[in-house]
């Protein structure tokens, strides 16, 4: 059977030795997303062009990585489309990047080579749409329009 003396120096050392409990952190809870950027959609190859998924939902803090998985194509976050205080970005073309996302709010983004064809997504923070009038103003050039009408059409279907 252990001895009290035993017993306090094994707990001390437990707690660092000073008699304190160290204080615990809360592990983090963000996480990463994918969003592959696409020469054609994997379920139909007749549709040229696409980040899937197109539209993606996001807590405060979460990352996203734009994956390079075709050629030609980039991530950019498309002006007027970002929430008021949000740091917008601008991948290279071929190139991976990752972005965080702190701001809660509506994101806009594109593939400039493919963005009058319709290349384009959506990311929804915290889903709070608080910038959707301001997204909703943005103009944009052939299938673009039609493509984030489409987008925001579904995100505000899924926010009811």
């Amino acid at each position: 059977m252990p001895t009290r003396r035993k017993f306090i120096i094994a707990m001390s050392s437990l707690i660092g030795g000073a008699g304190l409990a160290k204080p615990v952190l809360a592990a983090s809870h963000s996480k990463n997303h994918d969003v592959a950027m696409l020469n054609a959609a994997s379920n139909d190859d007749n549709i040229p062009n696409v980040f899937e998924p197109a539209i993606l939902h996001v807590k405060k803090g979460d990352t996203v990585t734009f994956l390079a998985s075709d050629t030609g194509h980039n991530s950019a976050s498309k002006r007027g489309m970002i929430p008021e205080g949000a740091e917008p970005w601008n991948g290279a073309i071929d190139e991976e990047i990752t972005v965080t996302f702190d701001v809660p709010g509506i994101y806009g983004y594109l593939c400039l080579p493919h963005y009058e064809m319709g290349m384009v997504g959506l990311i929804v923070v915290d889903n709070n749409l608080s910038n959707l009038k301001a997204v909703r103003k943005v103009r944009h050039p052939g299938d673009a329009r039609k493509a984030f009408r489409a987008l925001l059409k579904e995100v505000e279907q899924s926010a009811k």
